[in-house]
């Protein structure tokens, strides 16, 4: 969480130091209450496109390549009636993980009898899957503290926000392409999915955090529960950076 905490404390100052440039470059003080915004967009769709990892993660498992998400949500913007530069955001939407793996085998579909721990198999120097990934995906409610610089005309102006998700573990599965031999060569063509939610907390809770000018911005996100459950598994927490698309 310390990582959100500092983009957190810089989002602060930033927005600060904008609010004082703004105050200097304009003596007299405007009354935020009586602004129109009967023609702002209001930022009722939001999309984002991150980079994904697990903070946590023990030496043993191999996360690679470029694991991702895609998140799209559908928001309410609530402004401020003393002060409409700040609103709060609240809406309705779905999030994806796609975490991949190198050399390794997640066994998220083991049956009882294998116990209750989550295996990854590190599969190096034997036949492995040329490409294996772990996807989660969430019903989410984000709520947000939001601030706009000029907030009569948001696509034109810097945009800051601040806020929390909570999420409901729709699906959690694994997709595996293509058997290798220990040479890299594929020794057998095909496609195995496993599903299961067994070993994954049904419920998350996520910090975010987000700049943006005009309709695009940047963004991040650190999950405070563990993916997976206590006893299930190592404590990883999930987090993304990536960019974002916002407005209407």
């Amino acid at each position: 969480m310390k990582k959100l905490y500092v983009l957190a404390l810089a989002l602060v100052t930033i927005t600060t130091a904008v609010a004082q440039t703004d105050s200097a470059a304009n003596p007299k003080k405007k009354d935020w209450s009586k602004v129109k915004l009967g023609r702002r967009a209001n930022d009722h769709f939001l999309v984002e496109l991150g980079y994904d990892n697990w903070a946590g993660t023990p030496d043993t498992i191999n996360i690679t390549g470029l694991s991702r998400s895609f998140n799209f949500y559908f928001m309410f913007d609530m402004p401020f009636k003393t002060d409409q530069r700040f609103s709060i955001g609240a809406g309705l939407g779905v999030g994806s993980s796609n975490i991949f793996f190198h050399d390794e085998y997640v066994d998220v579909s083991a049956i009882e009898s294998s116990g209750a721990t989550l295996a990854f198999t590190d599969q190096t120097g034997g036949n492995h899957f040329k490409k294996f990934k772990l996807v989660s995906t969430y019903l989410e409610v984000p709520v947000e503290l939001r601030f706009a610089v000029d907030p009569e005309n948001t696509n034109k102006s810097w945009k800051f926000a601040l806020g929390v998700k909570t999420g409901l573990l729709l699906s959690a599965y694994t997709k595996a392409k293509d058997m290798e031999n220990n040479a890299n060569q594929v020794i057998n063509s095909y496609i195995q999915k496993e599903s299961s939610k067994r070993y994954f907390n049904g419920a998350r809770i996520a910090g975010t955090a987000r700049i943006s000018y005009g309709v695009f911005g940047i963004f991040g996100q650190l999950q405070a529960t563990s993916f997976i459950k206590s006893g299930a598994g190592p404590a990883v927490y999930p987090f993304s950076i990536g960019i974002c698309l916002s407005g209407l």
